[in-house]
């Protein structure tokens, strides 16, 4: 067995990221930019009124000097002519500032009388002009890579960025392995169960940018199982299958895997859950073999694939950020194994659940953190720091 550090490290050699595509802005959220981003006009693209009031010549600004209001400019209007001495133009914010004009004075500090207004209070010393490309200005970029967010997509919209290269989804073939399974919506037989997995590493791949497809259930031959594998060799960056990678008589994944020519990366780590889990390369694909215990394979999905994903979509090779918290209630020694442990954490405190059977679901639904225990790690008390990550 080796250790999660040495598995990821393997798992990271089989992945890299992916090359570029030119999408559309709205498609682009959640995706890695590949390429710089350059922004095509300046913003604002004119020197704009931040509110809403009186453009003027800053020299004549102070209280009690008149203006007479020769016009108007609004968000999309301006006023074409120029403002000159003892006169003002009636503005609103977002609007052009009209030429001539250095100060816009707000509308709370002036009485008007018809065309005719007076400063009623003392300069506070602000223009309240937005200087045209005080945001940023034509040329200016976004660097990559960069996950896009949505205020990223925010700002290449306000460039004038309609099209960016970002790096491509992978293609993830999921494929449930296992005479037992049938896919929810279905009518189990008496000895027959939902494969939950799947459907659960679906949402988390896809979360993660992942172009997920869900593969027929490969049945407990040998001739099943090649089968799917070959349809998700057709387009599939990373295969990934669930179930029957250990070694019991109807475990075919890495015999039959062997047979279409993987090339094994390792078999079983000193984790649980999750211990019996392989991964190689598979003709032009990485792949990796789940075990098919619920939590196992979730947690493994963290742990491992999650990275994968990231790697993929040009995000770097990194592993999960493990963070501090305060135990709520003292636990055991831990064994050899590391063990990742279901978990609540609240207020920076994080206890974790007494049954961790890998069957459990409920639980798993229930936590938002996984107790992270190093091999061999002593009884720890209550109030003693250890390290989480984040579910």
């Amino acid at each position: 067995m080796i250790t999660v550090e040495d598995a990821r490290a393997l798992l990271f050699g089989l992945a890299s990221p992916l090359e570029a595509e030119t999408v559309p802005l709205r498609q682009a959220a959640g995706r890695v930019l590949a390429r710089e981003a350059v922004a095509k006009r300046d913003q604002p693209p004119f020197d704009a009124s931040s509110m809403d009031g009186y453009a003027v010549q800053s020299a004549e600004v102070e209280k009690d000097a008149m203006f007479r209001v020769i016009g108007e400019a609004a968000a999309g209007h301006r006023f074409e002519g120029r403002v000159g001495a003892g006169e003002a133009v009636r503005i609103f914010t977002g609007a052009p500032v009209p030429q001539g004009a250095g100060t816009v004075v707000i509308q709370e500090d002036v009485r008007r009388d018809g065309n005719l207004i007076t400063i009623s209070a003392d300069w506070d010393g602000k223009d309240n002009i937005r200087a045209q490309g005080g945001d940023f200005a034509v040329g200016e970029t976004v660097a990559a890579p960069r996950l896009l967010r949505a205020q990223d997509i925010a700002l290449l919209a306000a460039m004038n960025v309609d099209r960016v290269e970002v790096f491509r989804r992978p293609v993830v073939a999921l494929i449930s392995t296992g005479d037992e399974l049938v896919f929810p919506g279905a009518d189990p037989g008496p000895d027959q169960i939902v494969a939950s997995n799947t459907y659960g590493l679906d949402a988390m791949l896809t979360a993660e940018g992942a172009d997920v497809r869900v593969l027929p259930i490969a049945r407990d031959s040998e001739a099943s199982l090649q089968t799917v594998l070959d349809l998700a060799l057709e387009s599939a960056d990373l295969v990934v299958t669930i179930g029957g990678a250990s070694v019991g008589d109807h475990d075919l994944v890495g015999k039959v895997a062997a047979g279409m020519g993987l090339e094994r990366a390792f078999y079983k780590i000193a984790m649980r859950p999750g211990k019996p889990l392989m991964a190689g390369r598979l003709g032009n694909a990485a792949m990796v073999g789940l075990p098919g215990n619920p939590v196992s394979a979730m947690v493994c999905g963290k742990l491992f694939l999650e990275p994968m994903i990231h790697l993929f979509t040009g995000r770097g090779a990194a592993a999960p950020d493990l963070r501090p918290a305060r135990l709520g209630e003292s636990v055991g020694p831990n064994g050899p194994r590391e063990h990742y442990m279901r978990a609540v954490v609240q207020d920076g405190v994080i206890t974790a659940f007494e049954n961790q059977d890998s069957a459990v679901l409920t639980l798993l639904a229930e936590a938002n953190a996984l107790l992270m225990r190093p091999p061999h790690d002593p009884a720890r008390k209550a109030g003693d720091e250890a390290l989480y990550l984040p579910f």
